[in-house]
């Protein structure tokens, strides 16, 4: 689709120099937000060590990331439609890793907390920046989706990166160093992408709506919370009150925008079923995998007894088949139609996950790791290819906002998959039967009984640690089953919706 604020692309825009060398940039972005985004959980244990925090601020140090980045990512996409793409991710990426720093060195819960928020905050400029420049700097859709499969192999092989390079860091160093090593990725990024990106804002884009960032920086922050805080702690007053204010302030976002000559993001890109069908598969995708991912170090390191290395290898499959996907994704979709790719690859995923409902505190790796072979196959093939749908099917000028809806489906499915996934974990394994003088803190996570454990007798450690892990294994394989029939009931909406979708062939 052709901007009808810009001029139709001339052979030589679509075929610009040094397009291969800039997406190796944006690569480089994609990977510092990737790899931040899985060290955290396993370096969670040694901050709780070194900072002390109380429960709540262990919540928010995992959490306040989410929400702001959340909250944020539509403005920010807006953002750079108006102020020039390249301009808002070096900026960005400059904040990150400075900020990174301040993770590492924090000495208070409190300035942890802070330290996550403002990383939201940059985190917040890169990802719907990299997605809108591969719009702008690759005009030929053939050579947009091989990019845009690089771009999401690099993500997935990010979060396989991230638990093995931290697992080494984590048993060599102090914690601190899971997030400097944000540092020098970041000075390669901004260093060379100042020479080789170029630089691309919508001609005509209107005022930023402070207006519409607030309310919607609250509607996310307030609905993602109130989610997290119903699964974890139950319904109560201040939950629905902060659900509440979450869906009003959303509510009058899309009202504003609808009434705004300039708005943040134009609502009408919904009225594309292949653009809301894409969006609607992210999502739900997302939501239905979020269970397993969150929970699978858990059970890899405190149910099995991998160290942090090993178990961050035994991930490792689910990178490849993303990345191998990824790569030919577009050339499938072309050869095969839009809505095969995408609800096959998502089917694959949910049989993957049906198949784990299998899974037993003894089960050997190659049943795990031949369904996290073919979860990220199927994932590669349907994230890349609704990423792919996305951006053709707006305006180069609205490639940020429309590439930051995508990235929000993306968080905000996460957000509610592990709460509403978590919550079923959590559910069957607070019940478990345990051996008198068991602490309460041994109910509330598997962590918790390891460590109580460490304090009894072991006769009385090993039946505690025994009925732990069979509980918490029974609520990995309720969640796996939930999240199979998402992933399952996501495939045939994807198949409907996405009728008649093709992926461009020429310029």
């Amino acid at each position: 689709m052709t901007s009808t604020l810009q001029p139709a692309p001339t052979s030589e825009a679509v075929k610009r120099p040094g397009r291969w060398l800039a997406l190796s940039v944006l690569v480089l972005a994609v990977l510092l937000v990737a790899v931040d985004a899985t060290v955290l959980g396993l370096a969670t244990p040694y901050i709780s060590e070194d900072l002390r925090p109380s429960g709540t601020q262990l919540l928010w140090i995992g959490d306040v990331y989410s929400f702001v980045i959340a909250g944020l990512l539509v403005s920010m996409g807006s953002l750079g439609d108006r102020v020039g793409r390249k301009r808002i991710l070096l900026c960005g990426a400059t904040a990150f890793g400075l900020i990174s720093v301040l993770n590492a060195y924090a000495t208070t819960p409190e300035l942890m907390i802070f330290a996550r928020a403002l990383l939201g905050v940059a985190g917040a400029t890169l990802m719907p920046a990299t997605l809108a420049l591969i719009r702008n700097l690759f005009h030929d859709p053939r050579e947009r989706s091989l990019a845009v499969g690089i771009w999401g192999a690099t993500a997935s092989a990010g979060t396989a990166v991230g638990p093995i390079v931290g697992g080494f860091l984590l048993e060599h160093f102090w914690w601190g160093s899971v997030f400097l090593i944000n540092l020098p990725v970041m000075v390669v990024l901004v260093l060379v992408g100042i020479r080789l990106l170029p630089e691309s804002r919508n001609p005509r884009p209107g005022p930023w709506d402070l207006t519409s960032v607030v309310l919607s920086l609250v509607g996310m922050i307030g609905l993602v919370y109130a989610v997290k805080e119903a699964a974890t702690h139950g319904f109560s007053w201040a939950t629905l009150a902060a659900g509440l204010l979450g869906v009003a302030a959303l509510a009058g976002f899309v009202r504003r925008q609808l009434t705004l000559p300039a708005p943040l993001l134009d609502m009408r890109l919904f009225r594309n079923r292949g653009f809301s069908g894409a969006v609607l598969a992210d999502l739900l995708t997302i939501l239905g995998m979020s269970g397993l991912v969150f929970f699978l170090s858990q059970y890899l390191q405190l149910v099995q007894g991998r160290p942090p290395f090993e178990a961050g290898l035994a991930e490792l499959p689910a990178a490849v088949g993303a990345v191998a996907a990824g790569l030919v994704a577009g050339r499938a979709a072309r050869r095969f139609s839009v809505r095969t790719v995408v609800s096959g690859g998502l089917a694959s995923v949910g049989l993957a996950l049906a198949a784990l409902t299998m899974l037993s505190e003894e089960t050997g790796y190659p049943l795990l790791g031949t369904a996290l072979l073919v979860v990220g196959i199927g994932a590669g093939f349907s994230f890349t290819v609704t990423a792919d749908v996305i951006l053709a099917g707006v305006p180069k000028d609205q490639a940020g906002a429309a590439s930051a809806v995508s990235e929000t489906a993306y968080e905000l499915g996460a957000a509610l998959g592990i709460a509403v996934l978590g919550s079923i974990v959590t559910g069957a394994y607070r019940d478990f039967t345990a051996p008198a003088g068991t602490p309460a803190a041994a109910h509330e996570s598997l962590g918790g009984a390891v460590e109580a454990a460490h304090a009894l007798p072991p006769h009385t450690a090993d039946a505690l640690l025994s009925s732990a892990r069979e509980a918490f294994v029974h609520g990995l394989t309720l969640a796996a089953g939930a999240g199979a029939a998402v992933l399952l009931a996501t495939a045939g909406a994807a198949w409907f919706m996405l009728r008649d979708q093709r992926l461009e062939s020429r310029p």
